[in-house]
């Protein structure tokens, strides 16, 4: 055989080994483009496998079927999950009103708290300037003034005075009356005060019926019966706080020498207090002027006469005066009120204002008040003078009068 010509055999082999692995490969590509095309359009691959013989139909490629590692669960698990619409933000022009949605609006049952929030409000702030007006009606601020003028030696009695009108006076509807009981030694000015207290109330009130002055000693003397008395002071009673309801005002009524009082009257002035009595018995202020206890009040400013200023917190102490003078007042209202519970009940509910014993130079200024007023210079030295003649406790360096400014007007009237 010639070595230059290629042998037939081999020639002929080539060509049918050539089909055989090309075209497995190609059909893999294939498929594999398939499958990535199929992957990128998010479509759900066919579950049957694919032909991998070079003469498949082309109708097949349509549904391939290729080997995968994913199982059928996996693949459907990657179905394409449908993405919510985020709502665009909505943006107004500058020059339209903007409204809010409907389901953002506010209910109608804020609207009527709000309402009902500025109604009380409302009402808050007009009880206020009622309250205002109705202490206004009464004029304390002149009756403080009045009563510091012309009442001596006692600052501790009238500031608890007014603070305590001040007080009850603020409104006009009350569960329970004012009652002040005003106790002290003879000569001391409680007296006085009533009759102060009568006058500016008949001023401010414009009625004289509203303000009833009773006398223990004058309008139940000893042989009357004590029943008679006792319907009479009811009768009285009633008649002015009624009159006092129907013009909405507040009555006084000032009763002088209480000590005198049959059993009788003090229980019917103890019935005023009680809670089923009708309402304008409520509105009302008593002021009770009395003797008892009188011993006792005398008893603990000369035991204590060495804090004489401190029972005076007009010295010029400050404030340590003023602590003292407290504590001391407050210690005597409570001695006073446990002695007079012990008599009748009807203290219990009182307000307890002590007056204490008038010194030396409070009695000159009651001589000089009284001069003024009857016509006499008003001398200092006189006065001293005609204070001297009268009688006088001497503690500590202190002098109290015995009888305080009762003997003043009966010596002024002998110049």
């Amino acid at each position: 055989m010639d070595r230059g010509q290629p042998s037939p055999e081999p020639a002929a082999a080539a060509p049918a080994r050539g089909p055989s692995v090309i075209a497995p490969v190609r059909a893999v590509v294939r498929l594999r483009r398939r499958v990535c095309l199929l992957r990128t359009r998010r479509l759900p691959t066919p579950g049957a496998g694919p032909d991998f013989g070079p003469g498949a139909p082309r109708a097949d490629l349509h549904q391939p079927q290729f080997f995968t590692f994913e199982g059928p669960a996996e693949l459907s698990s990657r179905a394409p999950r449908k993405r919510r619409r985020r709502s665009r933000v909505v943006l107004y022009p500058e020059t339209s009103r903007k409204y809010r949605p409907q389901a953002e609006r506010r209910s109608r049952a804020q609207r009527c708290l709000l309402l009902l929030v500025a109604i009380v409000g409302f009402q808050v702030l007009n009880a206020i300037e009622n309250l205002d007006d109705n202490a206004l009606r009464y004029d304390l601020d002149g009756l403080e003034k009045a009563l510091q003028r012309a009442v001596f030696g006692q600052p501790s009695a009238v500031g608890r005075i007014v603070a305590l009108l001040r007080d009850y006076l603020a409104t006009h509807v009350h569960s329970r009356p004012l009652l002040l009981a005003l106790h002290g030694p003879s000569g001391v000015g409680k007296s006085h005060v009533g009759r102060l207290l009568a006058r500016h109330f008949r001023a401010v009130l414009e009625d004289s019926a509203l303000v009833l002055q009773y006398d223990a000693r004058h309008h139940c003397p000893e042989p009357r019966a004590a029943q008679d008395c006792r319907e009479e002071l009811a009768q009285r009673v009633a008649d002015v706080v009624a009159r006092a309801e129907a013009e909405e005002k507040t009555p006084l009524l000032v009763l002088d020498e209480v000590e005198l009082l049959p059993q009788a009257l003090l229980d019917e002035l103890h019935g005023f207090l009680q809670p089923q009595r009708s309402h304008h018995f409520h509105n009302a202020i008593y002021v009770l002027l009395s003797g008892a206890g009188g011993a006792e009040v005398t008893r603990f400013v000369l035991q204590n006469a060495s804090r004489a200023l401190a029972l005076r917190p007009d010295g010029a102490h400050g404030a340590r005066a003023a602590a003292m003078a407290a504590q001391a007042e407050e210690e005597l209202r409570v001695r006073l009120q446990a002695l007079l519970v012990r008599e009748h009940p009807l203290w219990q509910a009182a307000a307890i204002v002590p007056f204490l014993l008038l010194d030396k130079r409070d009695v000159v200024n009651c001589f000089r008040d009284e001069m003024a007023g009857e016509g006499f210079f008003p001398e200092q030295a006189h006065a001293e003078l005609l204070a001297a003649r009268l009688s006088y406790y001497r503690v500590a360096g202190r002098e109290f009068a015995v009888t305080g400014c009762k003997q003043v007007v009966a010596t002024v009237n002998l110049l």
